[in-house]
């Protein structure tokens, strides 16, 4: 079960379901694309669209960004409402979930 702590905050996770989350999240390809363009707004708008089509989703920086991976996920997931579950490299992923989703593309969180 999710809660948040703040109106603007997403779901706040448990260790538990981190962990859960980033073994799905291991084989997952990068969505969302960060280029020399930064943090605009379409950044923002592609995050919220694949968040609500997939719940869990790998955003990559890449290589000619400016933009900083801890700034660009606490950036994101505040923008989205969602969670940031992990940041390994230039990757960052995060989970928010979906309760429109058809049932079984849904992530049951343990």
């Amino acid at each position: 079960m999710t809660n948040t702590t703040k109106k603007n905050a997403g779901p706040v996770l448990s260790s538990k379901q981190k962990k859960f989350l980033k073994g799905i999240g291991h084989s997952l390809s990068p969505v969302v694309s960060i280029g020399k363009d930064g943090l605009e707004k379409k950044i923002v708008t592609a995050t919220r669209l694949e968040l609500a089509r997939h719940e869990l989703i790998k955003v990559k920086i890449g290589k000619s960004s400016s933009a900083g991976k801890d700034e660009t996920a606490a950036f994101l997931s505040e923008k989205s409402k969602s969670a940031l579950v992990q940041i390994i490299g230039k990757t960052i992923l995060l989970y928010k979930n979906n309760p429109e989703l058809e049932k079984d593309k849904q992530i049951k969180l343990p």
